[in-house]
């Protein structure tokens, strides 16, 4: 199968890429202009053809789909919380704006009868909002979302379906909760606690800054993410929203401790305002029934193995 991935220098991406070219896919991944081609998780040494491709640039994105591919998986965004806050408009830009510019470009050659190919849309379980209750998320929840970067993945939802409306491409939204693994920035909650532990071990220091520990997430790893959007790719029904998700929760305080006794550090945590967010969700647990009903996926990776791979990964 011809599959064209869309930001596939990313974290998840460089990974989504590797498995795909494994199982003998051709694979065509897009990165920015200037992105050097990564050589994480493998993807340089096999069969992957890459291209630059700029969302905001019409002509860029029919350039990416000119191959008329077979199956699209869409990565490519504005992924950091932070960044959307600071510029809501270029979230907006590129995650919703540039979704519609790609769909718009798939939904055209399907019209024209040149391709038909099926659309994997990665959204993200922030849109589900504040939940009534600590429960786990489902997918008939209606959206509420409370920050600058969940509605506008939302609003790359509300594009894409559009268009299947309109020209009958095959969408399917992929609803991912919390994900890391070997390779991740440290950006990102795990690895930036494993930095700062590791920090701490080494210099003989007390405590660790962090933000709130009391958010209650809901981890997956990397590579039983990659999984998933395979057996969506294959088996998801187009119309359809599926919860990427394990169904179990960890605080964030579970997840520093449970570093904090692989990297053998004894410093205690220290909430510090300079890394608390506002409008934090306090619990963002996903159902994954539907999910896996439709392809009997399952995430096979226990936790604390990520979290050691994600040490293990870190070079000082």
């Amino acid at each position: 199968m011809r599959v064209l991935v869309t930001g596939a220098a990313g974290f998840v991406g460089r990974w989504l890429v590797s498995c795909l070219a494994e199982e003998g896919h051709e694979v065509t991944g897009t990165r920015m202009s200037g992105e050097g081609i990564p050589d994480a998780a493998g993807s340089r040494n096999q069969s992957v053809r890459w291209r630059a491709l700029d969302l905001s640039d019409p002509t860029s994105v029919g350039e990416a789909v000119a191959d008329q591919p077979e199956a699209v998986v869409h990565l490519a965004a504005l992924a950091s919380g932070a960044e959307a806050r600071r510029d809501p408009g270029r979230a907006w830009e590129v995650n919703a704006a540039g979704t519609a510019r790609l769909t718009h470009a798939l939904g055209e050659q399907r019209s024209a009868g040149l391709a038909d190919p099926v659309l994997l849309l990665v959204s993200t379980a922030e849109v589900y909002g504040v939940g009534a209750a600590p429960a786990p998320r489902r997918e008939d929840e209606p959206p509420a979302p409370v920050s600058p970067y969940a509605s506008s993945k939302l609003g790359a939802e509300e594009a894409a379906r559009e268009v299947a409306r309109r020209t009958g491409l095959r969408v399917v939204i992929a609803r991912s909760f919390p994900h890391t693994g070997p390779g991740q920035s440290d950006r990102y909650v795990v690895p930036a606690f494993a930095r700062r532990l590791r920090a701490a071990r080494r210099l003989g220091a007390p405590t660790v800054k962090t933000g709130n520990l009391e958010p209650v997430r809901d981890f997956l790893d990397v590579r039983d993410v990659v999984a998933a959007y395979v057996a969506l790719l294959r088996r998801g029904v187009p119309g359809a929203v599926y919860n990427v998700a394990s169904g179990t929760g960890y605080s964030l305080h579970d997840v520093f401790q449970r570093l904090a006794r692989i990297i053998g550090a004894e410093a205690r945590a220290e909430v510090d305002p300079e890394f608390t967010r506002t409008a934090d969700l306090p619990h963002l647990v996903g159902d994954p029934s539907r999910l896996k009903a439709a392809t009997g996926w399952k995430p096979r990776i226990p936790f604390d193995q990520t979290l050691q791979d994600v040490v293990d990964a870190q070079t000082d």
